[in-house]
């Protein structure tokens, strides 16, 4: 989209959708691939995804570091194994549906589900609902780019330490497979990783920002910021459907 003139533009609108991102995930538990992978997509898509997952994978692993002792570990042992066969889905949906047919239907079941949510239904964190999320996650992930909706739904309700620190634990193991996967596929190239590298600094900076915002956030206004960054993922899914 930009010549090389603009390298300047570039690195601005790049920085300042991470930084953005990161702030807002550091705060909620999600958020940082919602708000810059559109940006830099649109930007320059031949560093997608390599270039975030270098970037984001940052982010969970400080998370953890401070709030370690408030994962649930149970949530994860059942929910990201889960992940993998939702992986392997999506890229068999991948290969048989229109991309932008993907988006727009993924997109539509996240706005039912914020839809459901924001009302009366709840649903509990049993073994089940926790394999579904984790394979509705790794086919959205794998996908569309967005597989964190699913996870975050289920948690919603959850202290916000538990949610941060769950969420960060699934994105780290998560995108440390994505990343080894395009590692070996061949697909991860020293410039995107330099770019992914670069990109790192703003991720921490974003990550103290957001340390300093979450004592503000409480359990309800988690909730609703939460389901607010889920709702914008998904229009973003359905704008990609829609003007591809």
């Amino acid at each position: 989209m930009l010549g090389p003139e603009d390298l300047w533009v570039f690195v601005l609108c790049v920085a300042v959708s991470v930084l953005t991102g990161a702030v807002v995930q550091s705060t909620v538990g999600l958020g940082l691939g919602m708000v810059a992978a559109p940006a830099l997509s649109f930007l320059d898509p031949t560093l997608m995804p390599g270039m975030l997952l270098v970037a984001v994978i940052a982010l969970p692993a400080l998370t953890l570091l401070q709030e370690w002792s408030h994962v649930d570990w149970r949530g994860i042992a059942w929910g990201l194994p889960a992940r993998l066969p939702g992986t392997v889905l999506g890229v068999w949906v991948v290969a048989v549906l229109e991309p932008r047919a993907l988006a727009g239907a993924v997109g539509a079941m996240v706005l039912v589900a914020v839809a459901l949510s924001a009302g009366s239904l709840r649903v509990r964190i049993t073994p089940f609902s926790l394999v579904a999320a984790g394979s509705l996650s790794g086919l959205a992930g794998t996908a569309t780019t967005v597989g964190g909706p699913p996870m975050a739904l289920l948690y919603q309700h959850e202290e916000p330490s538990t949610v941060r620190a769950t969420l960060a634990a699934f994105f780290l193991f998560g995108g440390a497979v994505s990343l080894t996967a395009l590692v070996l596929g061949g697909q991860m190239d020293t410039r995107t990783a330099v770019a992914g590298l670069c990109a790192v600094p703003l991720v921490v900076v974003g990550f103290l920002a957001g340390t300093a915002l979450r004592r503000r956030v409480n359990a309800g206004r988690l909730r609703v910021v939460l389901l607010s960054v889920v709702s914008v993922s998904a229009f973003g899914l359905l704008g990609q459907a829609v003007f591809g």
